[in-house]
């Protein structure tokens, strides 16, 4: 049940901000006292529900709740927001949206910590770039298509192919390449989803744009709720008139996941299930489905922040699937269930139907993802149009000042060290003999002082990065690598007992976030292998991850040699790399080059290939 000492170690803590408007605040009371007055705690909610399971019914969510109190909103980051308790409610009771308003509770008071979603933040960031961002309207468009983030990555061709097939109803339709900051709407960064959703509200308002046909179900959700001014509806809904499509009959069936974003729109369900339907397929549906369907454990960016809530829809999903095929119009929903089964985009079936019903349909993954949005927009720039834009408005345009002129400063500070190498005859120090001819002055020093450096930095915080480069440089591909791991796991294992021993209420009162508390939980089910996880596939800071451990209760021997295993492949790679580079200052390239740059791919290619490895497995992700 809920507690504020529970809540407070989610990240979230108690303070009064300075500026939380007295309105938003009544929005807030007033969705928490509807819930409370009208929730019968009747239990149909929880009924599939992990995460209300865990957190008891919505009016007792209601009742805890303090607004004063700002650890409370900490939960509401582990709702889906999938509504779904919303749909079964007998009472017409709406807690989703109570838990996305103590979402924007929380961010107004600045105590929403959102470094657990820099992934989806900075996914949505590029999504608005000028870099990813494009806006072809012909001459007399009033109508757009909007296809989206995702799609437009892992279907790039297909989205292209959609536009030029509702063009042939729509001679003046236009299209959007852009983002419409549903994560940040969802997360409750309420500012910033109001200035960058506005803005591109704004500017197809001001050329005369009456309506957005969309294929992603959640921009449809944003623009239905706030485009204001314009209509919005699903291309399924226009395909599914028969005209358009042409393709064979297919035999089979299918069974079809409807997006928990659209939950309520009984037009997309019918207008999918037409499309589907008329390409010859039979429809086995499944029993949540339609307003009662399941999330795909996407929603809410929970998985973020509780893995094992988001993994549970997919759970609940899977076995509803039995093995069939699955059919959905959600890239999104798409990604997260083809790791369960079988799993197609509306799209696919429709422009590579015999492929799609093989498993043979062409989808991108990332990063090759964001080449494929950036062929896609070179090829919209050359159709003519009669007014095109790439966007550059930001609403933290002001907080990028800094992050440039840092940028520009480290330039300056490159460039004034090259310039000061070139006239002080410098160079000489850089041929590599003459440099190991200087560390062997220091005689057998030399390579336990470069231990000492490398076994301080981890306890002082300080990158290790550097260090390694200098150890190839200085000591070779063979001796780099045993200083560089023997430094490195000492380094380690100094911080480790730092923290045990010598400041373990300084460090936890600093480790209170949810990963950290996954990472504990994960160290007490899986033991030393769980070290080994986070050295192959870094999921957390190097340098606070050893301090982390130093709170668990790992043995110390087991901590050490998992660590210095585990850390190996690494170390290899950069030290070979590194080893090279100042015969690739001077113009030769050698084989160490080569090797220590496979060696470096190869060891980033560890974390995707797990995640395929163990999606095939079925292996649950020790996070």
């Amino acid at each position: 049940m809920i507690t504020s000492e529970s809540l407070a170690e989610k990240g979230f803590t108690s303070s009064e901000p300075a500026g939380l408007s007295t309105v938003k605040r009544e929005r807030l009371k007033k969705h928490l006292t509807s819930v409370s007055d009208e929730c019968t705690e009747c239990r149909v909610c929880q009924e599939d529900c992990r995460f209300l399971q865990r957190y008891g019914t919505p009016k007792a969510i209601a009742d805890a709740f303090n607004a004063e109190d700002a650890g409370h909103a900490g939960i509401a980051f582990e709702c889906s927001l999938c509504q779904l308790c919303t749909a079964v409610c007998p009472s017409g009771v709406d807690p989703a949206e109570m838990f996305l308003e103590m979402r924007r509770e929380a961010s107004e008071r600045g105590k929403a910590d959102y470094s657990e979603h820099a992934q989806i933040c900075g996914y949505e960031k590029r999504g608005v770039s000028k870099r990813y961002t494009y806006y072809s309207l012909p001459v007399g468009c009033d109508t757009v298509f909007f296809p989206g983030c995702t799609l437009t990555g892992t279907r790039s061709s297909k989205v292209l192919m959609t536009y030029n097939l509702l063009k042939k109803s729509i001679p003046s339709l236009g299209i959007v390449l852009d983002c419409c900051t549903k994560p940040s709407h969802d997360l409750g960064r309420t500012g910033y989803f109001n200035a960058m959703f506005g803005e591109l509200r704004g500017y197809l308002l001001d050329h005369g744009i009456k309506e957005v046909l969309v294929a992603c179900p959640n921009c449809y959700k944003v623009f239905k709720r706030y485009g204001k001014g314009l209509d919005v509806k699903a291309v399924y809904q226009i395909l599914a008139d028969g005209s358009l499509i042409e393709a064979d009959k297919l035999c089979g069936s299918v069974t079809i996941h409807d997006p928990c974003a659209v939950r309520f729109e009984n037009d997309i369900h019918s207008s999918v299930r037409t499309i589907v339907s008329s390409m010859g397929l039979a429809i086995e549906e499944m029993p949540h489905r339609g307003e009662n369907t399941y999330c795909c454990g996407e929603g809410g960016s929970v998985g973020f922040m509780s893995p094992d809530l988001a993994q549970n829809w997919g759970k609940l999903r899977k076995e509803e699937i039995g093995g069939k095929r699955v059919v959905t119009y959600c890239a999104g929903c798409a990604n997260y269930l083809g790791r369960l089964a079988p799993t197609s985009h509306i799209l696919d079936l429709i422009f590579e139907p015999a492929a799609t019903m093989d498993g043979r349909a062409v989808v991108d993954k990332p990063p090759l993802t964001y080449w494929k949005r950036l062929s896609l927009k070179r090829r919209l720039k050359d159709a003519p149009a009669a007014a095109t834009r790439e966007r550059t408005f930001s609403s933290d345009m002001a907080s990028r000042k800094p992050t440039v002129l840092k940028l520009a400063l480290f330039l300056i500070f490159i460039i004034s060290v090259v310039i000061a190498v070139k006239m002080t005859n410098a160079t000489q120090f850089m041929e590599q003999e003459r440099l190991r001819s200087l560390i062997q002055g220091y005689g057998a020093l030399a390579p336990v002082i470069y231990m000492l450096v490398y076994a301080v930095a981890p306890v002082l915080f300080l990158p290790g990065l550097p260090i390694t480069v200098v150890g190839g440089i200085l000591f070779g591909p063979f001796w780099g690598v045993v200083y560089t791991i023997c430094g490195s796991t000492t380094g380690a294992c100094l911080a480790f007992l730092t923290s045990r021993y010598l400041a373990r209420d300084w460090v936890a009162g600093r480790l209170k976030g949810p990963s950290w508390k996954r990472l504990d939980k994960g160290v007490e089910r899986h033991g030393w292998k769980f070290v080994a996880f986070t050295r192959l596939i870094p999921l957390f800071p190097f340098n606070l991850l050893n301090y982390a451990f130093g709170l668990t209760n790992i043995r110390f021997l087991h901590y050490a040699v998992a660590t210095f295993i585990c850390m190996l492949p690494a170390c290899i790679a950069y030290i070979t790399f590194s080893s090279s580079l100042l015969d690739l200052i001077r113009g030769r390239v050698s084989r160490w080059f080569f090797a220590g740059l496979l060696l470096i791919i190869a060891v980033s290619m560890i974390p995707s290939l797990y995640r395929k490895y163990s999606s095939k497995k079925g292996i649950e992700d020790p996070l």
